[in-house]
């Protein structure tokens, strides 16, 4: 992911070519698509942040953390008309050194944070029926017996949507997963996937040659100052590694709705009938911004045609598939959730210095150098911090998002100010703008991700029968947990260790008392029947102690 020569594109552009793969890119070491390897389409490359699927389809990875929060309400609306408010979270006076020592910022931490919703797409998986009646708990099947009504391969088509924040201080999209030097930015991106449960069939082939495109095909879009997307946002537009185009995917800072960590944002995600609206409210600067999944800002689903020798796109306008929070959220991802918080943790290591591939040719303090050690960038390519960062999945768990380096981590108050960010702070949503969602669950996919076909260090987890699943993961120091303090007058939920000042409630004080036993799951397979897996660390359902007051 460096310097290229592919003409008409951006440094950024270029920088993403090299690491997928795409032809006419070169690094300034050298390195081209060619020595880099074959192509990968966004979700199953290594460095992607995308929902992960329940297995890995063939010759696919998966390895996304996500310890996440999810909220429950049986109020109509509280599945697609949902008001958050925010705090983004500022980095420490300190700066991080090349070596890992000094600061730990944000960036290191995470590539983004999000909220997020299950979407209909009548072209998702599990591919029974093509019709997707949005705003509907009639959605919600998820029985065991194939010759049943409510069967879960019977279900509607299902996405997921992400409104993902990306931080300032490093490399932006569409190289890295920052917005500049200074700002936050935000974007939606809606998971779909692109196979028939029922009988494992795969799309065709083509639609492997996007870069958006694979088995889980994203609609990625910009929260702008205007609404208007800066380029449509479906999956084939950012088009094939043969001929990319990546104006959609990378921040256009005259367009996009910036924010400055420590600002205070409303988020407002709400069905309207040309499709999913989300709103950002900036109350600390007065700016506001938006999005809407409407077929007139390009938003589209790939076709399931598993028999055609071409990708096919129909213009799709995304709306939320259920009325209420209850329901379980798709058929097809590891995690079990509708409406969530989560982050994204586990991108990103150090390193001293990188060879002509791009990948981490010495490893910082004299440590030994493993497969995770690679999709780097240099640090020459950053906005703000020049150090350099790989963002391979972390699958030996040594990264900074696995040590003391969250906020709250440090007793001593002082320090821990000094050399750790500020937490993202956010409230239980409302519903429809005055209920509260009584029920929440902490949930973490970790036993996803130390499966051994997402992790480097044995005994992997066995998640037929839940053997070796561990939390914290294998190799970390550390596992970041929600708690809760009060800022103002209003409950807040928070993120990283038990010395955070004002906390009110730790939920056992460490990861594995929070996010609690192993979770069993049922997903459709063919036959048609179902599989079992333990796919997730899960508290089960708990009293919402963080319920809001309205419009604070």
């Amino acid at each position: 992911m460096n310097r290229s020569i592919a003409a008409g594109l951006t440094a950024v552009a270029a920088l993403t070519l090299v690491g997928l793969g795409l032809p006419g890119a070169t690094s300034a070491g050298g390195a081209t698509a060619t020595t880099l390897g074959v192509h990968t389409s966004l979700c199953l490359s290594r460095s992607s942040m995308c929902a992960d699927m329940y297995d890995n389809p063939a010759g696919g990875y998966v390895g996304h953390d996500e310890p996440s929060l999810e909220f429950k309400s049986g109020i109509a609306g509280s599945g697609n008309d949902i008001t958050y408010t925010m705090t983004l979270p500022k980095d420490p006076p300190v700066r991080p050194r090349q070596d890992g020592s000094g600061g730990t910022w944000n960036f290191q931490l995470r590539p983004t944070f999000w909220f997020g919703l299950t979407l209909c797409d009548s072209e998702s998986s599990p591919e029974f029926t093509k019709i997707c009646t949005p705003d509907s708990d009639g959605n919600n099947l998820v029985g065991t017996n194939p010759a049943a009504p409510d069967y879960i391969g019977k279900h509607p088509g299902n996405a997921y949507m992400e409104l993902q924040f990306y931080g300032p201080g490093y490399v932006p999209q569409f190289e890295g997963f920052g917005c500049s030097a200074h700002s936050y930015c935000a974007a939606i991106t809606i998971d779909s996937r692109t196979q028939d449960q029922n009988t494992g069939i795969e799309n065709n082939a083509d639609c492997n040659n996007y870069i958006l495109g694979g088995p889980e095909p994203i609609n990625w879009a910009y929260i702008t100052k205007s609404g208007l997307p800066q380029a449509p946002a479906n999956p084939l537009f950012t088009g094939t590694f043969a001929a990319p185009n990546l104006s959609a995917v990378t921040p256009d800072l005259t367009k996009d709705l910036l924010m400055t960590p420590g600002d205070r944002v409303r988020v407002h995600m709400y069905d309207t009938a040309a499709g999913l609206r989300i709103d950002l409210n900036d109350l600390t600067r007065g700016r506001h911004g938006s999005m809407t999944a409407s077929v007139a800002n390009g938003f589209g689903h790939i076709l399931y045609e598993p028999s055609s020798t071409t990708c096919h796109m129909a213009p799709y306008a995304f709306h939320p598939e259920y009325s209420t929070a209850d329901p379980r959220g798709n058929t097809w991802s590891a995690h079990t959730y509708n409406v969530a918080m989560s982050d994204e943790i586990g991108h990103f290591e150090n390193c001293l210095q990188l060879d002509a591939n791009l990948n981490c040719a010495v490893a910082p303090n004299g440590q030994a150098l493993d497969e995770d050690d690679s999709s780097c960038v240099p640090g020459s390519d950053s906005t703000l911090i020049h150090i350099n960062g790989c963002f391979a999945s972390d699958e030996d768990f040594d990264g900074q998002s696995y040590r003391l380096d969250w906020p709250g981590t440090d007793p001593n108050v002082n320090r821990d100010r000094k050399l750790h960010p500020t937490s993202v702070l956010f409230t239980s949503p409302l519903a429809n703008g005055r209920s509260n969602y009584s029920t929440i669950a902490f949930e973490t996919d970790l036993p996803r991700i130390e499966a051994g076909d997402s992790q480097d260090t044995p005994p992997f987890c066995d998640r037929n029968t839940g053997a070796n699943c561990v939390n914290p993961p294998s190799g970390a120091a550390f596992y970041p947990f929600f708690s809760t303090r009060t800022v103002g007058d209003v409950c807040t939920w928070q993120e990283g260790g038990r010395y955070i000042p004002g906390t009110t409630h730790l939920f056992g004080g460490n990861s594995a008392a929070e996010f609690g036993p192993l979770l069993s799951t049922v997903y459709p397979v063919a036959g048609p029947t179902t599989v079992t897996r333990f796919n997730n660390f899960n508290s089960g359902d708990r009293r919402n102690p963080c319920q809001q007051s309205r419009n604070h």
